[in-house]
């Protein structure tokens, strides 16, 4: 059984932390993020650190689920989160225009997605594409959705994929 509720937060200088009833809010420099804490979990904030148990005598798995929420929470107001995505395939183009990101990805019309608030995209060449934003789910999944709509083909490796992701290129059909 994992232990991770046991361990607590630690709230940097600049960091304001408010809870209400069942719902955290976190301000830092980068942002404000706010979640609803689930019933059978306890908060409590003792001298600038964040302490989690389970309410009563359930041990609820809950408790470090909340938790690790929380520390992204933090994580993300004070310092962001960041995901790099990678064009390969002849022609494969990416601009960043405001709140825009034209994509040419081998289709006969550029695809446009539309940024949403609290991400920032950073397009440092036609190549690459990064996006950032204090919000760790919604970086991943504007990510991801950027991803989807050209995944990498295994037979030359083509599409938009993560930076850090490895592609398993399969053999062509021999004759």
């Amino acid at each position: 059984m994992s232990r991770i509720a046991n361990n607590p937060i630690d709230l940097p200088k600049g960091v304001q932390f408010n809870q209400d009833q069942d719902t955290v809010s976190v301000k830092g420099p980068k942002g404000e993020l706010s979640m609803s804490i689930h019933p059978t979990v306890e908060l409590t904030n003792e001298d600038g650190q964040l302490k989690f148990a389970p309410v009563g005598k359930n041990k609820s798995a809950m408790a470090g689920t909340m938790r690790a929420l929380v520390a992204n929470m933090v994580e993300g107001v004070t310092n962001g989160f960041e995901r790099k995505l990678a064009l390969v395939g002849v022609g494969y183009r990416a601009q960043a225009q405001g709140n825009k990101l034209n994509l040419q990805l081998g289709f006969s019309h550029p695809v446009e997605f539309q940024v949403p608030d609290g991400i920032q995209i950073e397009t440092p060449s036609q190549t690459e594409i990064i996006v950032t934003g204090s919000d760790k789910q919604q970086v991943g999944q504007v990510a991801a959705k950027i991803r989807s709509y050209r995944p990498p083909e295994p037979y030359k490796g083509k599409g938009v994929r993560y930076h850090d992701e490895r592609v398993v290129m399969k053999e062509a059909k021999k004759a």
